[in-house]
């Protein structure tokens, strides 16, 4: 941490924070056969958050991969409603545990220009762990997303998430990124997006805004 210089202080944000244009996100394994293994949370609630997240990205028109192991032959195609946000994108299918080991999967995220990668997956403690050591050892700064991963257990999860805490990576929520990305409710451009993205998939916060908007008005914050 700096140390502080009262003569520097000012109203400005800190370069750790996620934006639009220094972030990229990678969604990793959200496939049937890795959901039927997922012991650590709600898988309901694992899909949900998966896909606000995916809807963030597109909002603030933040660059996404999505990536697939093994699709044909065991686990199953990505996630539908992930792949509706993003119809247009090219998935990218390997045989690597370790995302970080396929070429295209490295290549297509070098090709954003983003040192941010916002990740979620199945599972916690294989197909997010092995990529986001990678990563990190190569210099990227690493967001782990952990309501939008699952584990096998919680434990595996918890684990999992502590290890690459102990390496460096910054484990955020689905919402957290989604309001980090608007940052400030004056951004009209992205305001009336972030509102719906949160009455889906926000759960009472959702509802929150709902009832807000009901007795206040259009302009209630979120």
């Amino acid at each position: 941490m700096p140390e502080l210089d009262l003569d520097r202080v000012a109203a400005v944000p800190s370069p750790d924070l996620l934006t639009p244009d220094n972030a990229m996100m990678l969604f990793v394994d959200h496939q049937p056969q890795m959901f039927f293994g997922t012991g650590s949370g709600d898988r309901s609630a694992i899909i949900n958050n998966t896909v606000g997240l995916a809807k963030a990205a597109k909002l603030f028109d933040v660059p996404a991969v999505i990536t697939t192991v093994a699709a044909d032959s065991f686990s199953g195609p990505a996630l539908p409603q992930l792949v509706d946000v993003f119809p247009d994108h090219k998935l990218v299918d390997r045989t690597s545990m370790n995302a970080w080991e396929d070429e295209n999967l490295v290549e297509a995220v070098r090709a954003t220009g983003r040192r941010k990668i916002v990740i979620s997956g199945l599972w916690t403690e294989v197909c997010l762990v092995l990529p986001v050591l990678s990563a990190l050892s190569q210099g990227y700064e690493v967001y782990v997303v952990a309501d939008a991963s699952g584990g096998v257990t919680p434990q595996a999860h918890e684990h999992a998430l502590e290890r690459m805490s102990r390496a460096g990576a910054v484990t955020v929520t689905w919402v957290q990124v989604l309001l980090e990305l608007q940052r400030d409710w004056a951004r009209t451009g992205t305001y009336d997006g972030v509102m719906e993205i949160v009455k889906a998939h926000a759960g009472a916060y959702g509802l929150g805004v709902v009832y807000a908007k009901h007795f206040i008005g259009a302009h209630a914050a979120g």
